[in-house]
């Protein structure tokens, strides 16, 4: 799929397509920067970890924990990408009680485990292990997945960052180019009892085509001692691998929610209750931007507060402005929580 759209973008521009090429065979054999994440397992459920990271002081103990509730599409690296650029180190370092769920990789028996029962099967035994009522802060799916969760168990507040809630927001195009993808891989899916994530990066891509190819150009002419050259390493890996989903998550996703817009619609029922995040009880923040290309600024879901950006899907967690615009509003608001 990267080739052929590599070999589209750059027709008629050799030396494009010449840059192109090396920075992608640049980036398949760099070596890759190591780090130690700082976390301990506070509780599992199946293949599920509830991570904490650096655990409080006795005098602050009392405070409700942050629970962070990533995308089920990508691994939760992102929010800790290194030490120096980690939404989650920064935050302990507010003296927020941080914990993070890690969903781990379906086995063979989670076929039939849908995104509901990813709530109601992992995340809420999770939630139950926790001291306190969690302030939960869902980032993309993990958004949508934090509200039905807040809907379903006691929790002191929400917030949720570039979390697609309103399905019908996403351009036509994006969505008729995922359901081609999954009509031609959900045989397979069927079979194998998953749905691997590359099976969404076709739609993920034909957002912006030609930044998925300019960046690899980029790449190619950037110093190595560049404080971008790692950064795009970490980043592109993040993007490029990932757990698959279960094949009844995957199925859910692409034919109720990208299709159907069943969570935006009023329709999506979770442990026998429907979900409505502008009737949650507790306090709700929604996080979005103008800018991301792959949660629409209008699929956020509805909240008690909102905060604009115009930052990228990702930038806004890890970019350069990310401290200033996104990291150091969210602790404040967190703070104001209790947290």
């Amino acid at each position: 799929m990267f080739l052929s759209i590599l070999w589209r973008e750059t027709e008629g521009d050799a030396d494009f397509r010449t840059r192109a090429f090396a920075g992608l065979r640049r980036f398949q054999g760099a070596a890759r920067p190591q780090h130690e994440r700082p976390v301990a397992i506070a509780a599992s459920v199946g293949r599920v970890r509830l991570l904490h990271y650096e655990p409080l002081s006795a005098a602050d103990a009392q405070k409700p924990p942050v629970l962070f509730v990533p995308s089920l599409i990508n691994a939760p690296d992102v929010l800790d990408m290194s030490p120096d650029n980690s939404l989650l180190r920064f935050l302990c370092a507010q003296g927020h009680d941080v914990y993070q769920v890690d969903w781990g990789n379906p086995a063979e028996g989670d076929r039939d485990q849908d995104i509901g029962r990813y709530v109601t099967d992992l995340l809420l035994p999770l939630i139950a292990a926790l001291p306190r009522p969690p302030i939960m802060v869902g980032y993309c799916l993990g958004g949508t997945i934090a509200i039905a969760a807040a809907a379903l168990a006691p929790c002191a507040a929400l917030a949720t960052i570039a979390a697609p809630w309103c399905f019908d927001a996403y351009p036509q195009g994006f969505r008729d180019q995922t359901h081609q993808a999954w009509a031609l891989a959900e045989p397979a899916c069927r079979q194998l009892g998953v749905m691997p994530m590359e099976v969404l990066q076709a739609g993920f891509w034909s957002l912006d085509p030609r930044r998925t190819i300019e960046k690899y150009a980029i790449f190619a002419d950037m110093a190595q001692d560049d404080p971008g050259h790692d950064s795009f390493l970490l980043l592109e890996d993040w993007v490029n691998e990932g757990a698959p989903l279960t094949y009844a998550a995957g199925h859910e996703l692409i034919e109720r929610f990208y299709a159907a817009d069943i969570p935006g619609s009023g329709q999506w029922i979770v442990g026998g209750q429907t979900i409505d995040p502008a009737a949650l009880p507790c306090p709700t923040l929604a996080i979005s931007s103008t800018r991301d290309r792959i949660v629409p600024h209008d699929a956020r879901p509805p909240a008690t507060e909102r905060i604009s950006l115009d930052l990228g899907h990702v930038g806004m967690v890890v970019g350069r402005s990310a401290r200033q615009k996104l990291w150091e509003p969210l602790s404040a608001w967190l703070s104001a929580q209790g947290g």
